[in-house]
């Protein structure tokens, strides 16, 4: 039995990429700016490498086992579907497009044809923020929110009380639908929210409708060979149900580890990809450091009870898709190197992984673990581990 679980532990970038003044990103660091303002405690972590990456500001453990490193981004952008698609080993050439001024007006009258609704908003924004300043007006007249942000996304927010979730998805797949071409989002996202004025929250209920892969992924080779390809939380939205053989799309941090640790305990070949997303969604985008280092504290503390799980042939990796500087400026995300964390139960020793020079490596690296050709022009670096 060999399998590898690879797990992005979403928007814990570890410093600037040398590109990221052209995206506004001079200077950020989500990994060291969060570890210099909150101070977590994250000695698990450390004991596999966290600590030897030296732009996370943590403490390195000189007892520390395991691979460690980062990677860069080759891909245009700076959103998740970008990141996690150059980590199942296909890149970008183009970027997704944004809409800083919000979507064109004809589009917008199109889409209220076709879902039988206006819509206000049509506008970057934060999530929360617009909640405050539209969610009374949007339950009081049923017209949805659309806005967006830095990212490519189209986001649609619907009270429950006044638009159940299944007519939001539906909003949301004919939105996906009609966002192609030069329109083409990397993603459309429903979120569903709940309360009164004044005290509005977003519910579990989003869903990420994604532009479907342009090409072959680590998912796709594993699956074709007849392996397992499993997929926990969000992962299923970001590859378009693409690729999978099995997917629990639990929500928070807390339900996807256990769903994550459920597929540990079943015997099988293949891959679990593993999206932990309340670094990025509850805490990055509210630039809250001390709420994003207890994100991480919680992993961190889970994180014996998984090397338990391990078998002898397995590969446990760690690493991210973007930054999301909390201590940064504005709410969007920031384009970082991602960290790169690999153990198994043969290791003796730190390994010194380096800089990669694409997100593509773990693709890579993933598919020679499991016996598979696949390279995706990109370099293994399982040998190192061994």
């Amino acid at each position: 039995m060999k399998r590898v679980f690879l797990t992005v532990l979403d928007a814990v970038g570890c410093g600037e990429l040398p590109d990221a003044a052209l995206y506004g990103d001079a200077g950020a660091n989500t990994l060291g700016h969060m570890v210099d303002a909150a101070h977590p405690s994250l000695p698990n972590l450390a004991g596999i490498g966290l600590g030897h990456i030296p732009s996370t500001h943590y403490p390195p453990d000189p007892a520390a086992v395991g691979g460690y490193g980062k990677c860069a981004e080759v891909s245009a952008g700076k959103d998740t579907t970008t990141g996690h698609w150059e980590i199942a080993g296909l890149r970008l050439t183009k970027p997704f497009p944004t809409f800083p001024e919000g979507f064109p007006a004809d589009f917008i009258a199109a889409f209220e044809k076709a879902i039988g609704h206006k819509v206000i908003g049509n506008k970057p924004a934060s999530g929360t923020a617009i909640l405050d300043e539209i969610g009374e007006e949007s339950r009081r007249n049923a017209t949805p929110i659309v806005y967006t942000s830095a990212d490519s996304v189209f986001q649609i927010a619907c009270h429950e009380a006044v638009f159940p979730r299944e007519e939001l998805y539906r909003f949301c797949r004919i939105a996906r639908e009609m966002l192609q071409g030069d329109l083409g989002v990397g993603r459309v996202i429903a979120r569903p929210y709940e309360g009164e004025e004044g005290s509005f929250v977003r519910t579990s209920g989003r869903r990420d409708f994604s532009m479907p892969p342009i090409g072959r992924t680590l998912l796709d080779a594993v699956k074709e060979a007849g392996m397992e390809s499993l997929g926990v939380g969000k992962i299923e939205d970001i590859f378009a149900d693409t690729g999978l053989t099995g997917s629990n799309h639990a929500a928070g941090n807390p339900a996807c580890i256990d769903a994550w640790m459920e597929y540990m305990r079943k015997d099988f070949d293949g891959l679990c990809f593993t999206n932990l997303v309340d670094t990025d969604s509850l805490w990055g985008h509210r630039r809250d450091p001390k709420g994003f280092a207890e994100a991480l504290e919680y992993v961190d503390r889970k994180l014996p009870e998984i090397q338990a799980l391990m078998g002898e042939d397995d590969l446990l990796i760690f690493t991210a898709d973007h930054g999301c500087d909390p201590t940064y400026r504005g709410t969007d995300h920031t384009r970082e190197y991602i960290p790169l964390l690999c153990w198994h139960k043969k290791m003796t020793r730190a390994v010194d992984l380096g800089t990669r020079s694409t997100y593509a490596d773990i693709a890579a690296t993933c598919a020679d673990w499991l016996g598979l050709p696949e390279r995706w022009n990109a370099e293994s670096f399982k040998d190192m581990l061994l």
